[in-house]
């Protein structure tokens, strides 16, 4: 395996989520519980994800991945494998600063007793030869997720879950995935500590990685609290510029973030020139579907700020919340907006 997975040029793929099947949960709903139980549960997540997998396929998608489909959350259900937290002793904390969420309790000294997510990237691996890319919580949002009664210190239980997703990525690196993604929406909102230990705690997290590692970074799923949190940060969101400096100068990858019908200035790039960039060119928070041509204009403005061999179109966030049909939509558009491009490119 090396740390050049993909040939194709702007390979497309997706931030995480997917939305899941009918019969798996409720639809367009964070948190949704299972409809299904015991081994018809296990088997209805490897139908999902096996559906992802087609659509992302039948929508040319290049670096593809699960959709997240064996997972009820990107973050609590990695936490749901770990000793030292109690999903029934619950508080209520203020999450990302914006809303307010019951959440678990660390209790004791957190560690993982098995793998968490390797039988299900295994799994993956056998269906395609496509590269594949698997997302995993950062250790600052896990923080961020949690009420901490035990170590009560955000930096050393971060460090404390940088050991434990270190352990998990290097098993899933053996099961063949081509790209780890951790997923940090907390480095949008507390700068301080994330220059202070938060990046410092994600190449704790990718140390010994032979594969490609990426941060993903956005304003979040198109829900209701996110959505109005973006009405209050201005004309210009510019929380990038206070990260990308030290991400810059990082042993990450590549760095995913939000582009698409957001407010953020696309000159912030330069700030990361010469890592990989995943371009949100979808926006996740409303059900229009882009046109080809929309994703493309995006895309060559990036271009401006990442050289192309390093520009890889991706959406601004999971989907999961969104309906099917129009997750569908969206994929072919990031897939035929990403053609529009190369082609351009090839005949420069």
């Amino acid at each position: 395996m090396t740390k050049n997975t993909n040939q194709t040029l702007l390979p497309t793929s997706t931030a995480g989520s997917l939305p899941k099947p009918v019969w798996l949960a409720e639809p367009q709903k964070l948190w949704s519980p299972w409809k299904l139980q015991a081994e018809q549960l296990t088997e209805g997540k490897q139908d999902a994800l096996c559906l992802a997998l087609q659509e992302q396929q039948q929508a040319g998608i290049d670096i593809v991945s699960d959709g997240e489909q064996t997972r009820q959350h990107f973050v609590t259900t990695f936490i749901e494998h770990l000793n030292g937290v109690d999903f029934e002793q619950r508080k209520t904390v203020k999450i990302r600063d914006r809303y307010e969420a019951s959440v678990p309790s660390v209790i004791g000294p957190v560690s993982r007793q098995k793998s968490v997510f390797v039988e299900d990237a295994a799994f993956l691996r056998k269906q395609t030869n496509q590269p594949i890319k698997w997302a995993l919580p950062g250790p600052m949002t896990m923080v961020d997720t949690l009420y901490d009664a035990h170590y009560k210190n955000r930096e050393k239980l971060a460090w404390e879950f940088a050991k434990i997703l270190n352990e998990e990525a290097k098993e899933l690196e053996a099961a063949g995935v081509d790209i780890i993604q951790f997923d940090e929406p907390a480095f949008n909102v507390f700068f301080d500590e994330v220059n202070e230990w938060g990046i410092a705690c994600l190449e704790r997290a990718i140390e010994g990685l032979k594969c490609e590692t990426a941060v993903h970074i956005c304003y979040g799923y198109g829900i209701k609290a996110n959505t109005d949190w973006k009405k209050t940060l201005g004309n210009e969101w510019r929380q990038y510029e206070e990260v990308f400096p030290k991400l810059q100068q990082s042993n990450i990858d590549i760095i995913s973030l939000e582009c698409h019908n957001s407010l953020v200035p696309i000159e912030l790039l330069e700030l990361i020139r010469g890592k990989k960039v995943m371009v949100g060119a979808i926006d996740v928070a409303n059900e229009t579907i882009e046109t080809p041509e929309e994703v493309a204009a995006t895309l060559r403005e990036a271009l401006k700020y990442v050289d192309a061999d390093k520009l890889y179109p991706c959406t601004n966030c999971g989907m999961a919340p969104l309906d099917r049909a129009i997750a569908r939509g969206k994929l072919n558009a990031l897939s035929a907006g990403a053609a529009i491009v190369r082609k351009e490119l090839a005949n420069i």
